[in-house]
């Protein structure tokens, strides 16, 4: 057994030896899901037994699934139904044409807290909301309609006849009970087949965990690239559902995710990066904190040196306040360390005030802004600006800073595009929840990877990817030589 682990280990040492890495890894092209054009409708129950804070649950829930969907007019519109006694159409499936503002606007909807009138939900649902005037499109085999009923208690009108019209006019139900929920009602809304159409979670708290299967459920996968329904320059990779451009060895992605540009090398360009960190009261202490970690996940990325990256840090709220300048700090642990000394200001949200300052006082000279270098600048907000931010934002692109926009929660979705360079799609991000934007972190990272130096940066993203994939190869006949060993000792005793 040693003299096996030792000559599959020499393999991976050779392997890893041997390995030279250049050009660009394959980068995700299209959206995370392919969806087959869907009318989507959440019918949500927020009765007195549905608590505040587990309302805020379902909220979530429903962001984890939009966040997972192909959303566009001609791709997966969204509704939401919102009932007690009474029904509330909180937006029809016409109202939000984006990601960002069907989020935005989840996050806005408040619970009526009052009976459960699930029937009459339903019935609203096929009279009102899957109709062609508030944005349902017409019945066709191209087209999917469905609605996800989620409740936690028994209905206090009929449920089985409105909810059968609904499914004979094409409308798949997925019923999601909760606690103390009758199950037989759920049943009795539910499409066939029942064990795919009906599921059951203990509590609020839980209901996250069936979000993998809605985004799942409302993917088609097909291979993108054997149809040619793809726009990569050299390289396609097929993915569930999507694809994936790549460059052949000695080129690099461009910024487009699908033409390629020969690498010219080099050790990494120089970068002066900002942040302007909102620290209004509405982020909240823990809030703040996650808000440091994505800061200092994106130090991580950078080369910072004298000659390479540098990086500053202003937060706003109210007032505007340099933590610090930039090249105060020559390495990564410095900053980070200051990053998390950084105390939170709360107050308002005054976002012109804080670019202007960017303009005026991050990318000067005298504030340790290097003449020629590229400016990069990160703003994070959760909420409306208090002030104009029109001009601010205009003349910090026109100056030829690089612009990215994130929000988080309450944040204005043209708010943010204002702010975000071109291509606007590329410059900004929006998230519902705070406890998610690592995943915007790490978008970012590679954005401002590559513009320091494609060629290099991506070949240590997959030249990592390499050693994984070999680790992984090598943990596996690791595996399977043990178990023939175990089966030859078994045939000798």
């Amino acid at each position: 057994m040693d003299r096996i682990f030792s000559a599959l280990l020499l393999s991976l040492l050779l392997l890893l030896q041997s390995y030279r890495v250049w050009g660009a890894p394959p980068q995700p092209r299209g959206t995370l899901c392919r969806t087959k054009p869907t009318d989507l409708v959440f019918v949500i129950d927020s009765s007195r037994s549905v608590r505040p804070h587990e309302f805020e649950k379902v909220k979530v829930f429903m962001s984890r699934v939009i966040e997972g969907l192909d959303v566009g007019p001609n791709s997966t519109r969204v509704g939401v139904i919102n009932y007690a006694s009474a029904v509330k159409n909180e937006f029809s499936l016409k109202t939000h044409q984006t990601k960002a503002g069907l989020l935005q606007a989840v996050q806005k909807i408040e619970p009526l807290s009052t009976g459960t009138m699930t029937g009459l939900a339903i019935q609203f649902a096929i009279s009102r909301v899957f109709n062609d005037s508030e944005g349902a499109r017409v019945r066709s085999p191209n087209f999917n309609k469905v609605a996800i009923v989620v409740t936690d208690g028994r209905p206090q009108d009929g449920v089985q006849d409105v909810s059968a019209r609904a499914r004979a006019a094409g409308i798949e139900i997925f019923a999601i009970g909760v606690g103390r929920v009758d199950m037989h009602t759920l049943r009795q809304m539910a499409s066939q087949p029942l064990d795919e159409h009906v599921d059951y979670v203990e509590s609020y708290s839980v209901i996250e965990k069936l979000t993998h299967k809605f985004q799942e459920a409302f993917c088609v996968v097909s291979d993108l690239c054997a149809t040619g329904d793809h726009d990569c320059e050299q390289i396609c990779i097929s993915t569930p559902g999507a694809y994936k451009c790549a460059c052949k060895e000695g080129f690099t992605l461009n910024n487009d995710g699908k033409t390629c540009s020969a690498c010219s090398g080099g050790s990494g360009s120089a970068l002066d990066l900002v942040f302007l960190i909102d620290g209004s009261k509405s982020v909240r202490p823990e809030n703040f904190e996650l808000v440091k970690k994505f800061i200092n996940q994106i130090v991580d990325s950078l080369e910072v040196s004298e000659k390479q990256a540098q990086v500053g840090l202003v937060q706003y709220s109210s007032s505007v306040r340099q933590e610090f300048p930039l090249g105060q700090f020559k390495n990564k642990k410095d900053i980070k360390a200051a990053v998390k000394k950084m105390a939170y200001m709360e107050k308002g949200t005054m976002t012109g005030q804080a670019l202007k300052y960017l303009i005026d006082n991050s990318f000067a000279v005298i504030n340790g802004a290097r003449p020629g270098v590229p400016k990069v600048g990160i703003v994070f907000t959760d909420g409306r600006s208090q002030d104009y931010i029109t001009d601010a934002a205009k003349k910090a692109k026109d100056l030829g800073f690089r612009m990215f926009a994130v929000g988080v929660g309450n944040a204005v979705e043209d708010e943010l595009r204002e702010i975000a360079s071109e291509p606007v799609a590329e410059h900004y991000f929006y998230t519902a929840d705070f406890r998610t934007i690592s995943k915007i972190g790490k978008k970012l990272q590679m954005k401002i990877c590559i513009e320091e130096d494609p060629c290099e940066c991506k070949s240590i993203v997959n030249f990592q990817t390499k050693v994984e994939d070999l680790i992984n190869s090598l943990q596996q006949k690791l595996e399977a030589v043990a178990k023939r060993i175990e089966a030859l000792e078994n045939k000798i005793i």
